[in-house]
């Protein structure tokens, strides 16, 4: 099968086989995988997501390491090309959705039963392979941890990005006022076709003025719940806009720069602060994840979220995806998709 194989860490921006010693190389001959226990799947990938955590990972600069070689990936979606004996949700032919820490940047892969989640009719697969890390982790950062209600007011920083742009919908659908904080007119004039209460655009606008001229048009005092995928200056400048007893909610720090957040001001503001990182929830609380899947398909389903696809690359043109995430040019989320293969014949256990 065709996948794309991080040989050697290094800059995932540079075209895949251009050099002998790029990082990516896409091999048209690896060894597709086995179904390998009675209760596993084999799936046909249709489009997997690229994540900022895949460029790290790429990299050498993510939390977790992986020895290389290795296959790279995160979020997918296929069809059921085979099962073990023991399969009893899923038959050849179902639409699904999972994450894998590693392998989705390739024709195919095998996933347990429990880890995969059917795709409801109607819902576009590129769509639903989007949807796992991204509007997961603002599912579970929103109301499972800062427990986001109706009328509270929500600021999200790098609002135009994949995790960004999802914590503004499931804003909306609680009911918050949603402020969005982004970059550049083309992502403001999204935002607001969104329907978002307020954008603050950084290239012409300072964060705090242009906030705080908001919240007073609207007799509201601040912000309650931060959402922060930025972290450096602007989440310093954010966190004058905070009221009383609110959510920090710490999602990454795309500016490069780890912000410092004085530990004596929480303490006299009763400020909460969140740490959220998707992935150990697979490890110490798998149940939030499965929760948090289902209801975003459903809404994706009734139409309550969109996933809006700003490029979509062949397997071969990933180094592209990989340069729009580093210059910051994604609007939403960036995906990888494939052709149909030609037909592998099923095998079980």
């Amino acid at each position: 099968m065709e996948a794309l194989v991080c040989r050697k860490l290094g800059d995932p921006t540079t075209p895949p086989d251009s050099s002998e010693t790029t990082a990516l190389s896409v091999s048209t001959s690896h060894p597709i995988p086995t179904l390998n226990s009675p209760t596993s799947i084999r799936i046909r990938i249709k489009s997997t997501s690229i994540n900022y955590l895949n460029y790290l990972q790429i990299l050498g600069k993510y939390q977790e390491k992986v020895p290389v070689p290795f296959v790279p990936g995160s979020d997918y979606s296929g069809v059921v090309e085979s099962v073990g004996p023991e399969v009893t949700k899923f038959r050849v032919g179902d639409r699904v959705c999972s994450v894998a820490a590693v392998g989705s940047f390739a024709q195919f892969i095998v996933a347990e039963e429990k880890d995969l989640y059917g795709v409801p009719a109607g819902c576009d697969l590129v769509a639903a392979a989007a949807l796992p890390i991204a509007y997961g982790t603002s599912y579970i950062a929103l109301i499972h941890r800062a427990n986001l209600k109706s009328g509270q007011v929500l600021l999200v920083l790098g609002a135009a990005g994949g995790v960004g742009l999802s914590a503004v919908q499931i804003g909306m659908i609680c009911g918050a006022t949603v402020i969005a904080v982004a970059r550049g007119n083309e992502k403001v004039q999204l935002l607001k076709a969104m329907g978002v209460d307020h954008v603050v655009d950084l290239s012409k606008d300072n964060v705090i003025e242009s906030t705080k001229a908001f919240l007073k048009t609207r007799k509201l005092k601040g912000v309650d719940v931060l959402y922060d995928p930025v972290g450096g200056k602007l989440t310093k400048e954010s966190m004058k806009l905070l009221n009383w007893a609110a959510h920090i909610l710490v999602i990454g720090f795309a500016s490069g720069e780890v912000p410092v957040i004085p530990a004596n001001i929480a303490l006299v503001k009763n400020w909460t602060i969140h740490g959220l990182y998707f992935g150990s929830y697979g490890v110490n609380d798998p149940g939030v994840i499965k929760d948090s899947v289902k209801q975003l398909l459903s809404w994706l389903a009734r139409g309550l979220i969109t996933v809006n696809i700003s490029h979509s690359y062949k397997l071969q043109e990933a180094n592209l995806a990989f340069l729009d995430i580093r210059d910051r040019k994604v609007i939403g989320k960036v995906m990888i998709t494939f052709d149909d293969p030609k037909t592998i014949t099923s095998s079980k256990l």
